[in-house]
């Protein structure tokens, strides 16, 4: 029955997750995150670490290995001397291993930030009891998820093999030829086959790595999907806020201030107070029934419309009573109403003739 529910419930989820569900889910840790990239990263940190100071920790590894192969008669035979040799032997293998270790260390890490960037979630760590249960576990054991995973597996583990496989082939007659030799001889032949290995499987599990990456943001998008209510209720959650609604407003009214600011220069004239109020009129006889306001302001940005008029060479007429009128009674891209044409007329023809636009006054 359960499962007939939860079969419904998603198929209800047709909606896209918005922003806010995304970023919800971020702070929860749920995330879309590829452990094949990740393991891909690893592998590839290893193998340059492996070309950087592989030869010199092969010279390295020989000459500890030769203290006890080639000198085993004069190893100690009293257990505090076997004691000493081994840990001398065991700090210097460590010395040849830290740095290989601190570089996978530092690999595990940035595969993630590559993938998601920085991201605590302390609700990943919470203790949670709901989550211990036998049968839940049994269904998570037997999910879709765990079957693709574990058919995932068999296949990378299937192609790798067949790539070793492939690899190896044509050096066959040199692996027989080492396995008969010392082990230090074998040791730097040993080591051009591992890297040549290591190639061919870092070129196909990068394709996987990919391939896995963008399924696993496949099914984090579908699994976020939102049904139509859920999408209702945020909205109105959202928008019902009032520190929302303010920002939301502030940046509306930014967008339009710019807007208008850019339509300053098409004006043809600003109709000034002169110190409060700045009205910008565009009009063309050919185009337009009346002239239109672009912009408008009050005080500062009154002022700011006055200066970018001045940049582009825009005359200012002061007229007091229309510029208040018209700031009050006409909304910007609106045209002059009809009461006030007369009024606007004048300053207009004034500004043409100066600019030269309309012929000698008769």
């Amino acid at each position: 029955m359960a499962e007939g529910t939860s079969d419904e419930d998603d198929s209800s989820k047709t909606e896209e997750p918005t922003p806010k569900k995304l970023d919800e889910s971020r702070k929860k840790g749920q995330v879309a995150l590829s452990r094949e990239v990740n393991n891909w990263i690893m592998l590839f940190a290893g193998t340059l670490v492996v070309l950087a100071i592989g030869p010199s920790a092969m010279s390295r590894l020989k000459t500890i290995m030769s203290s006890f192969i080639e000198k085993a008669h004069l190893m100690p035979t009293v257990p505090s001397g076997i004691g000493d040799v081994l840990a001398q032997s065991f700090f210097e293998v460590m010395g040849i291993l830290t740095l290989p270790l601190l570089v996978l260390m530092f690999a595990a890490f940035v595969g993630p930030f590559i993938q998601i960037g920085p991201l605590f979630a302390p609700d990943t760590i919470k203790p949670d009891i709901s989550k211990v249960s036998i049968f839940k576990g049994f269904k998570r054991l037997f999910s879709m998820r765990s079957i693709m995973e574990f058919v995932k597996g068999l296949v990378k583990i299937g192609i790798i093999g067949f790539i070793g496989v492939l690899i190896l082939m044509p050096f066959y007659g040199q692996i027989d030829h080492m396995i008969g030799q010392p082990v230090l001889a074998s040791m730097e032949e040993l080591q051009h086959l591992v890297l040549l290995l290591m190639s061919g499987i870092l070129l196909v599990l990068m394709v996987v790595a990919v391939a896995d990456l963008l399924y696993q943001r496949y099914e984090h998008i579908k699994k976020m999907r939102m049904t139509k209510q859920e999408l209702k209720d945020e909205y109105k959650q959202t928008e019902g806020d009032p520190h929302v609604r303010a920002k939301l407003r502030a940046l509306r009214q930014e967008k339009a201030r710019g807007r208008m600011m850019q339509a300053v220069p098409e004006a043809d004239v600003i109709i000034t107070n002169p110190t409060h109020f700045s009205i910008a009129l565009k009009y063309d006889p050919e185009e337009m029934d009346a002239p239109v306001v672009v912009a408008k302001g009050i005080d500062d940005l009154a002022m700011r419309i006055r200066e970018v008029a001045k940049e582009h060479d825009i005359p200012l007429v002061e007229n007091k009573p229309l510029a208040r009128v018209l700031f009050d009674q006409v909304d910007v891209d609106s045209m002059i109403p009809e009461q006030h044409f007369e009024a606007v007329a004048k300053v207009i023809s004034y500004v043409f003739q100066l600019k030269g636009k309309l012929g000698p006054k008769s």
